[in-house]
């Protein structure tokens, strides 16, 4: 197999990964239903969260990154009762909107969950925060989150994303 056909199938491969992984979510976000889903029904649907947030109501947030192979975070809140509230895809450019200067990594975390990648410049005193999503119906994007040395917002945007070799 020459090296084409080798890119080609590795890309195909990849392909086929993410949208059975979107399939996948679509499948287990169709079992629950806000109000009446406890934690247990999110938990055995979506597995272990990769972080859960405690909120000031008694509630938790749990964190379901899908980066970086994704173009999605879900945020599922459960209730002190124990019954799901909330499922968000956290992705969207109504929530990038809130992102603004002075906001601390945490506060960033919180919202969009786990980046797909974090790039630090020790020149600039800069770090980059990224996470893919999709600007419907299927443009890939890269939104950034610009902290300063502070750790707080300095700037945050999105951009179409490049193909790695392009940047």
């Amino acid at each position: 197999m020459n090296l084409l056909n080798r890119v080609v199938a590795t890309v195909a491969a990849l392909a086929t990964s993410v949208f059975a992984l979107l399939g996948c979510d679509q499948q287990k976000i169709d079992t629950l239903e806000e109000g009446l889903s406890t934690e247990i029904d999110v938990r055995k649907a979506f597995g272990e969260p990769e972080t859960i947030w405690p909120e000031p109501d008694g509630s938790r947030t749990f964190e379901y990154p899908r980066q970086p192979m994704g173009h999605r975070n879900y945020m599922i809140t459960i209730g002190s009762d124990g019954v799901m509230t909330a499922l968000r895809q956290v992705l969207t450019p109504h929530v990038f909107e809130q992102i603004q200067p002075g906001m601390t990594q945490e506060q960033v975390r919180r919202m969009l969950g786990k980046p797909a990648q974090r790039m630090t410049y020790q020149l600039k005193q800069e770090t980059d925060w990224d996470w893919n999503w999709i600007d419907p119906p299927n443009q890939e994007m890269e939104f950034t989150v610009t902290f300063g040395a502070n750790g707080t917002v300095k700037k945050s945007g999105s951009r179409i994303k490049l193909p790695q070799g392009d940047r």
